[in-house]
């Protein structure tokens, strides 16, 4: 049997494990399960014979090591943080890795080492990033390979809420890690390149530049920029297009909402509220509003954000229960963000029977003997219920695919890698297709965004 040791088994490890549990008698496959909760580990193993469940702290130098040794790859499915320490292990005792996450400067510094040792570091394979860059590369690779120049590519992805289970104004539910929406986009401006020009959207302007899209059967969504686009310019071998821009995907209305949120200052999380577990919804909002010996609190809520009486911002913000003096935030020394995030949680947190949905989009626009063309791809991917979202599907599945494919040495190519190559993208965008998780290409008119290049 081949050991395979999967370190972390939160909620996107749930297809992982199912798909290497399905494979592991046909591919001579033992998944170790390591968690720091045993009971999580114990959860998924089941009673699967080629399965083990073991309590593991990845702080804990022997025990960490120890599982190591014994495994033919390792899978880290910890946060991104923690992969370190696992990689460095994995050079020590030679083993192949295998993580969703992006490749940070740490795991980069190991390239030479993992080279030099023959082993194959895949990282970033996951759905954003992962099966984003695979679609893209393979689109990419088939424009080149046919003698096309690239001049446009546009990236979005989206964790959404399925049609079926959006039951709220702001058609939107938490299908992931909710303090990673509440702070999206923090942190420096988004850049990014339109017709040959750098551009720069600050913070406070990122949810109100958006640029819409339609996914067939799907309606229309908004696309809002990614912090730094182009940081996969020369990854792609894109140094010389003339627009790149990464975004994520919301419903159309998302963003003017959320901007609220952010021109009054609560997702702000660099610095603590005095008193914050005793303080109500009420309490908390009326902290970033004027102080008026007269006026409500919505009254001066609807003043400083411009609200009319009939407008739906109105509806959102009395959908989400922010006024209620009676519920408390609850959290000692809460940051604005924190506490924001404790009022949605209660109001988008997906029900016991609702399904999450990941729909990505990408556009190329390039030429081709003299002629402008324009290719768009898009995939939705449905989830089937809490245990097997679309989220966990979606990131759990590459990640089992290129695990096994590590294995059978069909993906050889030594060092840290993310999944850019054919000999990559290939076989495991196939896979997925079979997995229902497939992509739907046109041609359509090219958009370029100024027809007679006119600079941007």
């Amino acid at each position: 049997m081949r050991n395979i040791l999967i370190i972390g088994a939160g909620k996107s490890t749930s297809s992982l494990i199912k798909y290497l549990k399905e494979k592991s008698t046909s591919e001579k496959l033992f998944l170790t399960i390591g968690d720091l909760s045993l009971e999580n580990a114990q959860k998924f193993a089941g009673d699967h014979q080629n399965t083990k469940a073991i309590t593991l702290d990845v702080f804990k130098q022997e025990e960490r090591q120890a599982a190591v040794k014994n495994a033919d790859i390792v899978i880290s499915m910890l946060p991104a943080r923690f992969h370190i320490e696992v990689a460095k292990d994995c050079v020590t005792f030679g083993k192949n890795m295998v993580t969703a996450s992006y490749v940070s400067k740490e795991m980069e510094a190991l390239n030479d080492a993992v080279k030099e040792k023959g082993l194959v570091f895949m990282n970033e394979i996951g759905v954003d990033p992962g099966i984003d860059h695979m679609s893209a590369m393979q689109v990419i690779d088939k424009i080149r390979d046919n003698g096309g120049k690239l001049l446009l590519f546009e990236s979005f992805t989206g964790g959404l809420v399925a049609p079926e289970s959006d039951t709220n104004l702001w058609n939107y539910k938490f299908t992931w890690n909710p303090r990673n929406v509440v702070v999206a986009g923090q942190g420096g401006a988004a850049e990014f390149m339109q017709e040959g020009q750098f551009k720069y959207i600050p913070y406070h302007r990122l949810f109100r530049r958006t640029e819409f899209l339609e996914v067939e059967g799907y309606g229309k969504f908004e696309g809002l920029a990614n912090r730094n686009s182009l940081a996969y310019q020369s990854v792609y071998g894109l140094d010389n297009i003339q627009t790149l821009y990464r975004g994520t995907l919301r419903r159309v209305g998302f963003s003017k909402a959320w901007n609220m949120f952010v021109q009054l200052g609560l997702t702000d999380d660099t610095y603590s509220m005095e008193n914050s577990e005793n303080m109500s919804y009420r309490e908390f909002v009326n902290s970033f509003l004027p102080y008026s010996p007269t006026d409500s609190v919505e009254l001066k809520m609807r003043y400083s954000l411009k609200i009319d009486q009939d407008d739906l911002m109105w509806e959102k913000l009395l959908e989400l229960d922010i006024f209620n003096n009676e519920k408390k935030i609850g959290i000692k020394g809460a940051t604005p963000a924190q506490a924001l995030q404790k009022i949605l949680e209660e109001k988008w947190t997906l029900a016991p029977n609702d399904k999450d949905m990941i729909v990505m989009y990408h556009k190329f626009g390039y030429e081709l003997n003299g002629e402008r063309k324009q290719v768009d791809s898009t995939m939705v991917h449905i989830g089937e219920d809490q245990t097997y979202t679309a989220m966990a599907k979606t990131v759990g599945l590459p990640v089992a695919i290129a695990t096994v494919k590590i294995l059978n040495k069909e993906i050889t190519t030594p060092g840290v890698l993310r999944p850019i190559s054919k000999e990559v993208y290939e076989p495991i965008l196939a896979e997925l297709a079979e997995n229902g998780i497939k992509f739907t290409e046109k041609d359509v008119k090219f958009l370029g965004y100024n027809e007679d290049n006119i600079v941007g």
